[in-house]
């Protein structure tokens, strides 16, 4: 999400008031925030010259394809379209907030070219730390190896890494299957979710204590304290494809009130 609120936030230096910028400006101003992009375009409709100007825009789209926020991370499709927006020039401060909705996809080669990527096994390492936070020395001391996110038939997908302690050959595989629905849109829920050890199944409460961290771990409201709505309106999982379709509002920061 961090990614997005950066893009979003950058399509405000598309309005300026020193000149009219066009089209091409200001596909540049969105290559700027990738490592690199396969193909990226972006188009501002319905704004005559004067509007832009006065930091004003109808609508902004961009549609983009191989789009890299990071080096090993790829977005097969990125589609963005913005609400009007209105910019105070002077104060650089959004006069309604900026609204965007977003669509996303990911194929199975984008999703295991990610999980090879050391960003991403450090992020999965500190998830296992932050829901076994009792036992986080002990997780401190294993390697996460293989991780592997498998989209399946019937909105179902399978998650598995091989966990191995320092210096000790054995390693634990890890697998977890379950059916990701969005609740209310805002959190990840995992439905029938099942939890192997090297083919020996979870006990139920440890299944449902990490049922329940996922849920909370992935609840959008978290962002609303950094002016951040954002909300799932829908998750579609195919084999070999992830699509996801989301809101988000970027708000002015609010004043501290002095005491």
């Amino acid at each position: 999400m961090d990614f997005f609120t950066v893009l979003l936030s950058s399509l405000l230096g598309i309005l300026s008031p020193t000149g009219v910028i066009v089209d091409r400006i200001a596909e540049s101003q969105i290559r700027k925030q990738l490592v690199a992009a396969e193909r990226l375009q972006v188009r501002i409709d319905n704004a005559p010259s004067y509007q832009i100007i006065q930091g004003r825009a109808d609508r902004v789209r961009l549609a983009g394809r191989g789009l890299f926020p990071i080096q090993e991370f790829r977005i097969d499709t990125l589609e963005v379209e913005t609400d009007p927006i209105a910019l105070q020039l002077r104060s650089r401060k959004l006069e309604k907030p900026l609204q965007a909705g977003v669509r996303m996809v990911l194929t199975q080669k984008d999703i295991d070219r990610a999980l090879r990527s050391p960003f991403v096994t450090a992020r999965i390492r500190n998830l296992g730390i932050q829901l076994l936070r009792r036992q986080a020395r002990q997780v401190e001391r294993y390697d996460f190896l293989n991780p592997k996110l498998t989209l399946l038939p019937q909105n179902r997908v399978r998650f598995q890494v091989e966990l191995q302690e320092q210096g000790d050959p054995a390693k634990l595989k890890i697998v977890a299957e379950a059916e990701p629905q969005i609740v209310s849109g805002r959190s990840l829920q995992l439905n029938n979710l099942k939890i192997s050890a090297n083919d020996q199944p979870s006990p139920e409460p440890v299944t449902r204590a990490i049922e329940a961290l996922i849920r909370d771990r992935t609840d959008l409201r978290q962002l609303e304290a950094s002016n951040i709505t954002a909300r799932i309106l829908n998750l579609k999982l195919e084999p070999e494809r992830l699509e996801v379709a989301s809101f988000v509002q970027i708000r002015n920061p609010q004043k501290r009130e002095a005491r």
